[in-house]
């Protein structure tokens, strides 16, 4: 035989210098959980190792990461019941204790590269990502509460947005209203292809953001995120997210989309995103603590292989296990 693969497979120096894909702590961004209050740190039940972190602990707990490499954080707030309504009010108001940790944050370790959730549900009384106005999930009145969020959120020191609603036309209306305020600098890293997907759950359970039946309207979001059915449909929302200010485009979730991850990454010159979401996090501890799976092995696979489908940047609730591993902590 004149060709033999495995000659370049035969040890540890030449198998290290042919790697083709490579995962490194400074392509991750780590999604974090925030509550109101002081000295609260929260696990989430059906996210082992994710907690709910009061401001204070946030600072403590951003602080840690930033010295093991990670630069990155996307936030998401926790609100309780009684501060939810039916126009998500409370999300552009300043007083919002999530823009208010944002500021101190800011203030307080300015390194810290801040991503931000741009949607309704987590202050929306029917917990959708829209208004719900007649039966239906309506679509361009949400974009003003989304534009009052986004200035709010910019203002507060935000770096990137992450529109995540998937309301038609929102990221040219959110760069209208940022350039309008003076924020031409803030990124834009949209959802791009957000798919109605059943891995959400746990995300759902940290916030306590499942959505409602209301008005006749089920308690999914199949009317605005995409059907996993579809491929050619991501091409549509990227054509539409490029021509309209995105910076960055985002394929939600990640493992069991690669092929769409592909998909942008061969069609578009943007950096690609992926989120490697919480079902998928919760599935692979799972297995771990049952004694299934290596959880290491597979944390570092799973992350390999997002990577290797053309992702630029991973949100991953791994992110600080694997940057541990990265420090060799």
């Amino acid at each position: 035989m004149l060709r033999r693969p495995r000659r370049n497979r035969k040890s540890a120096a030449i198998r290290a210098m042919l790697e083709e894909t490579q995962v490194q702590t400074r392509h991750l961004i780590y999604p974090l959980f925030m509550i109101e209050g002081r000295n609260q740190k929260v696990e989430v039940a059906s996210m082992p190792g994710q907690y709910r972190f009061s401001t204070d602990l946030l600072l403590k707990e951003i602080e840690e990461c930033l010295r093991l490499g990670i630069t990155t954080f996307d936030l998401f707030p926790a609100i309780a019941d009684a501060k939810k309504d039916k126009e998500a009010s409370l999300s552009y108001n300043p007083d919002n204790f999530y823009l208010q940790a944002i500021r101190q944050l800011k203030r307080e370790l300015p390194e810290a590269c801040i991503m931000s959730d741009v949607a309704l549900d987590p202050y929306n009384s029917d917990g959708h990502d829209g208004l719900v106005r007649g039966g239906k999930i309506v679509n361009d009145e949400t974009l003003e509460v989304l534009g009052k969020m986004a200035v709010a959120q910019a203002e507060a020191g935000v770096d990137i947005l992450g529109p995540s609603d998937m309301m038609d036309g929102r990221v040219e209306y959110l760069r209208n209203a940022l350039d309008e305020a003076g924020y031409t600098e803030v990124s834009i890293m949209s959802y791009t292809a957000k798919y109605a997907s059943a891995f959400y759950s746990p995300f759902r359970d940290a916030l306590d953001s499942a959505p409602r039946s209301a008005e006749g309207i089920p308690g999914d979001k199949k009317t605005y995120q995409m059907n996993p059915a579809n491929q050619r449909e991501a091409l549509i929302e990227a054509d539409l997210d490029v021509a309209e200010g995105a910076d960055m485009l985002m394929v939600k979730p990640a493992l069991f989309y690669l092929d769409v991850i592909k998909l942008l990454k061969d069609h578009y010159d943007l950096p690609i995103a992926a989120y490697n979401v919480s079902g998928e996090y919760a599935m692979v501890k799972a297995a771990a603590r049952q004694g299934w799976l290596n959880e290491e092995a597979v944390m570092k696979e799973s992350l390999l292989s997002i990577k290797r489908a053309g992702a630029d940047i991973i949100l991953t609730y791994f992110a600080k296990e694997f940057a541990r591993l990265q420090a060799g902590r």
